[in-house]
């Protein structure tokens, strides 16, 4: 028995708000989840559902388990897999909020559009889904400058999801050595052996 393909039916979502699809700190239970929940509580955020990547993308941590998706489309590997994460839709504020936290400005990630699978089930954007639906979202990717170095120094396999377990040793950006940019410390990691 084959699984049922996803519908392609649109979901009801205002056209002032953004797919956002989250992998990482922004998931719930992870340390930068705060920033949706205020969004949440001031009606500039709305937990969608649990969703994947419609298709493989490469997933992948940088320094201090920072999380990063990576617009390789020239990857070949066996280690790429669709990405487990969540789907918020959040308001134009919700989004600069989003793209300040995630340094869209500073070159340290850049938001793309991508199609993901909403699992059917719990959320409030369609109250306990019958099917599972394909949207078109927005993700924060690597920026372009370290993408293809960041792939490499990970030996060129990707991650199915970040969680707990693969966040283990995260270090939150107040705990990290100052003095240096984030790029610095991408730069740095991704130049070093270990």
């Amino acid at each position: 028995m084959g699984r049922e393909a996803p519908s392609m039916a649109p979901m009801a979502i205002p056209s002032d708000r953004t797919l956002i699809f989250t992998y990482g700190t922004l998931k719930r239970g992870f340390s930068n989840h705060k920033l949706l929940q205020s969004l949440m509580q001031s009606n500039h955020a709305s937990f969608v559902g649990p969703a994947a990547t419609s298709s493989p993308i490469p997933l992948v941590c940088g320094p201090y388990r920072v999380p990063f998706l990576l617009n390789l489309s020239s990857c070949r590997s066996d280690e790429i897999y669709p990405v487990s994460g969540e789907l918020y839709s959040v308001s134009p504020l919700g989004l600069a909020r989003l793209d300040e936290l995630e340094g869209v400005s500073k070159g340290h990630y850049e938001r793309f559009p991508l199609k993901v699978r909403v699992i059917k089930g719990e959320g409030n954007g369609e109250e306990g889904m019958e099917t599972e639906r394909e949207v078109e979202a927005q993700g924060y990717f690597g920026h372009r400058s370290y993408a293809m170095e960041m792939w490499k120094r990970n030996g060129e396999k990707g991650l199915r999801e970040y969680t707990k377990e693969v966040a283990t040793g995260y270090v939150r950006r107040m705990d990290r050595p100052q003095g240096l940019t984030f790029l610095d410390h991408i730069r740095y990691f991704v130049e070093s052996k270990c």
